[in-house]
């Protein structure tokens, strides 16, 4: 085939979701030819992955008609050729609506294809002396060999249209003895580990992920892996992942002001995610961290994504201090919570148990201080973790992601009215007992009067703006309706 010279670098998409094919702009003379193979920066903007290759390897393929395939491994592809050319096949090998499609074209070096994980590859050299490159984003070990798949080249339901007759050509008696499409085995998606599972959020994410049947979801808790504990991370196959959701936090706040406090605090939410982050890169895995409306001020009536961080206690700075690393991670989304009501104990469960002790005391005039100061909205686990699945990329019937937001810090609470602690405990009375009156609010210098050991500073507005999380396509329900149903469940 002639090699077509000056074409303009562009991408277009093909039937096997995530797989892209780019003309490349090849300059050539009587000397030869050059090209830029693989740009980076220009190639992110048309649509490649960032995939962060770690490998480049080359199958020189000394006659026309070597054939190779139909072979599905557990990490991203660019394909390219360095001379000569070839007649590429692609099956999708993936569970889900596109298992099985076929896509196919020739490739000479003025063209490249990227091809995601689990997307059977197979090629068929034009020419002799053929060299087929490719990058890869994962080194090989023996536990990924374990999750290859394969599809037989002569499959004649693929209706594979090999420009040479698999008859006339050298193939491996390996794949010679690859299952028919019938047969074959779909890819395992790269597995998903949920730390923190003990806790209210961990608990939501488990459910959902069960709930929507989702493969590959591995959980621990602190009792298992301790995050920041350097010698827990070799407990894992790290290239067996795709994803952290990083659901463990310390949360006492006043407890963290304290010694003691002070370097568990800081060990759990910012050493722990500085070591995860920092493995996450590593691996080309990504990482969701879980943060807090703490590492503001509260100064501002509403605080975008954007806005500096201003933490005011020991809790708010190592939550912030975990953010700054986590961005060190490329592959990351901050997910930046407040007032979190989820399975567990929790505001609304306190509050519950305390309108029943009033209801039950004789004496009616019985009054609960709550303060009125602190304003926000609460935050139910299970929007959080449909909120995290949603910019992971999994919609409705995905079994993997197949639509991840765009990598960066989101706030995800509950929509609706921004409220104070003494609002939401007077709705939870009402429900409960009718009696919301029994709730008196008061400020925060005067509910924490006269308390004994430190108190950290509380952010006086929690109002998390919305609108980052909207533009992706995730729209968390009201938390008053949340908090109806929620109540009606206790």
């Amino acid at each position: 085939m002639a090699l077509e010279f000056e074409k303009p670098l562009n991408a277009k998409t093909t039937n096997i979701p995530g797989m892209l094919v780019f003309d490349l702009p090849v300059h050539g003379d009587a000397r030869g030819w050059f090209k830029e193979n693989w740009q980076r920066e220009k190639m992110r903007a048309l649509g490649l992955p960032d995939l962060g290759p770690v490998q480049n390897n080359i199958s020189f393929n000394a006659e026309r008609g070597v054939t190779r395939g139909i072979h599905a491994e557990p990490w991203d592809k660019y394909i390219s050729v360095a001379c000569g050319s070839v007649f590429g096949a692609w099956v999708d090998l993936r569970p889900g609506d596109s298992f099985g499609e076929v896509y196919t074209c020739e490739i000479d070096p003025s063209r490249a294809v990227y091809v995601p994980r689990g997307v059977g590859n197979s090629f068929q050299a034009l020419e002799d002396g053929t060299a087929y490159a490719y990058l890869v984003n994962a080194h090989w070990s023996a536990e990924l060999k374990k999750t290859y798949t394969f599809v037989n080249l002569a499959d004649p339901g693929l209706a594979i249209p090999w420009p040479i007759p698999l008859t006339e050509c050298e193939l491996s008696d390996a794949d010679r003895a690859h299952p028919m499409l019938a047969d074959a085995l779909p890819m395992e998606p790269r597995r998903t580990l949920v730390t923190g599972c003990g806790g209210q959020l961990g608990r939501a994410v488990r459910a959902e992920a069960e709930r929507r049947g989702l493969p590959g979801f591995d959980y621990c808790d602190i009792d298992t892996f301790d995050l920041s504990d350097p010698a827990d991370y070799a407990e894992y196959d790290w290239s067996l992942y795709g994803a952290v959701i990083n659901c463990g936090a310390y949360t006492a706040v006043d407890r963290a002001e304290t010694g003691e406090g002070r370097k568990a605090c800081w060990a759990a939410n910012a050493a722990g995610p500085a070591l995860m982050a920092r493995t996450c890169a590593e691996h080309g895995i990504t990482l969701v961290h879980v943060s807090s409306d703490y590492v503001f001020d509260g100064t501002a009536s509403n605080h975008p994504e954007g806005e500096p961080l201003s933490p005011l206690s020991v809790y708010g700075q190592s939550k912030a201090a975990g953010d700054l690393a986590v961005t060190g991670c490329p592959r990351h989304y901050i997910v930046r919570s407040s007032w979190v009501i989820g399975d567990g104990n929790n505001f609304v469960k306190t509050m519950r148990r305390l309108s029943d002790r009033v209801a039950d005391l004789a004496d009616a005039l019985e009054r609960v201080t709550v303060v009125d100061d602190q304003l926000g909205r609460l935050t139910f686990a299970d929007q959080m973790a449909a909120g995290i699945l949603h910019l992971l990329g999994y919609r409705d019937g995905d079994v993997e992601p197949s639509e991840p937001a765009p990598h960066g810090t989101y706030n995800l609470t509950g929509s609706g009215a921004v409220r104070s602690w003494a609002d939401i405990a007077r709705a939870v009375f009402e429900a409960a007992n009718g009696n919301g009156s029994a709730v008196a609010p008061v400020s925060t210098a005067e509910y924490y009067a006269g308390a004994e050991g430190p108190i950290a500073p509380r952010p006086a507005h929690s109002d998390l703006d919305l609108t980052k999380i909207a533009a992706v396509g995730f729209s968390p329900r009201d938390w008053e309706d949340e908090l109806a149903e929620y109540m009606a469940a206790l």
